[in-house]
C-alpha cells in the first residue's frame, strides 16, 4: 500500500484477513511515499520479481498512471491507478494498472439503496472524484455537479467526465450545502475534516424542504470516524455510507487481483475482510 500519509491505513487489515483465510503466501504492508518519490521506489522493483502488486492511494493516483507500463478498464479512460498488478511474461515484468475505486463507489451505494439515476452531487475535484464520476455514469446518472475548493484545479474531473460522457457543472464549495439537501446521492471525496464547513450548514436547511431522508451521503474519507458530515447528515435522517464500505469493496477486487483468483472472492473471505475492520457482513 503505498500513499502519504499512510499510517491511518486500513488496507494492510482487510488485505492480511483475507490473504490468511485463502491460505495464499502474500503479505501486504503500508509504505510511505510521496509524489516526488514514487519514480524512485518505481525504480527499485524493477530488479524484485518478488512483488504481485501495489495498492495506491492519495496523492499518488494520478502520478500512478504515469508510472505502469499499461492501463486497464476504468484506468485508461479516467487516467488515475488505485492498483497495479505485476505480470509475469517470460524474463519481463510488465506494471498494469487498475482503477477498483469505481467498483468499490458503486456497490457501497447499492448495497445503501441506491439504484439507478440518481441525481448526485461529488464534493471534491481530485482522482477519487474522477472514479466517482465514473461510478455515477455507471449508475445511470445524467449530470452531476462537483464542488471543489480551487475551481483551477479540476483537470482529473474534468478528463474523467469528458472520457465516460457525463455532463458535470464545476462549482464553489461555497453553494455545496445547498445542493448537497436536494440530491439523491453525495459522494464526499473530501480529505478528513475538509467537509466540516458543509456539515455546519446543513442545519441552516429544514428538513421539511430537504430530501435527505430519502438521501445517500458516501463519505470517502473514514479517519476520524463519524465525520461531521456524516454525523450532520444521519441527524437530518439521511443514509451515510461510511468510507469503510468502499474501501471493502475496491479491496475486495484487488484481492481477486493479486491472489489470481479464477472465479469472484467468495463471500466467507469478504466476512473475514469485514470482521477485520469492525464492518458488519454483507448481507446482500
Amino acid at each position: 500500500m503505498l500513499g502519504h500519509p499512510i499510517g491511518h491505513s486500513k488496507s494492510p487489515a482487510l488485505h492480511g484477513s483475507a490473504y490468511a483465510k485463502l491460505g495464499v503466501d502474500i503479505s501486504y504492508s503500508a509504505i510511505d511515499v510521496t509524489v516526488e518519490q514514487l519514480p524512485d521506489f518505481m525504480k527499485q522493483l524493477e530488479s524484485d520479481r518478488s512483488w504481485c502488486g501495489l495498492s495506491v492511494t492519495m496523492p499518488l493516483k494520478s502520478a500512478m498512471f504515469g508510472a505502469v507500463d499499461e492501463a486497464r478498464g476504468a484506468a485508461a479512460h479516467l487516467g488515475v491507478v488505485n492498483t497495479v498488478v505485476f505480470e509475469t511474461s517470460g524474463s519481463r515484468v510488465r506494471r498494469i494498472g487498475y482503477n477498483t475505486d469505481v467498483e468499490g463507489i458503486v456497490e457501497a451505494v447499492r448495497y445503501a439503496g441506491v439504484r439507478t439515476k440518481p441525481n448526485a452531487v461529488i464534493l471534491g475535484g481530485g482522482g477519487t472524484s474522477a472514479a466517482a464520476i465514473a461510478a455515477l455514469h455507471q449508475l445511470g446518472s445524467a449530470s452531476a455537479e462537483i464542488f471543489v475548493r480551487d475551481v483551477s484545479r479540476t483537470a482529473e474531473a474534468k478528463a474523467a467526465a469528458s472520457a465516460v460522457g457525463l455532463p458535470i457543472e464545476v462549482r464553489p464549495m461555497e453553494g455545496a450545502a445547498a445542493s448537497a439537501v436536494a440530491a439523491d446521492l453525495v459522494i464526499s471525496t473530501l480529505p478528513p475534516r475538509a467537509a466540516d464547513g458543509i456539515a455546519a450548514e446543513l442545519s441552516t436547511f429544514p428538513a421539511a424542504r430537504s430530501r435527505a431522508e430519502q438521501a445517500v451521503l458516501l463519505d470517502v474519507a473514514y479517519d476520524p470516524w463519524p465525520s461531521k458530515i456524516a454525523e450532520a447528515w444521519g441527524e437530518r435522517g439521511g443514509v451515510v455510507v461510511p468510507g469503510l464500505e468502499m474501501l471493502l469493496y475496491q479491496a475486495v477486487e484487488q484481492v481477486r487481483r493479486f491472489a489470481g483468483l479464477d472465479g469472484e472472492v467468495t463471500a466467507d473471505v469478504i466476512d473475514v475482510m469485514c470482521d477485520s475492520v469492525g464492518l458488519p457482513r454483507r448481507v446482500l
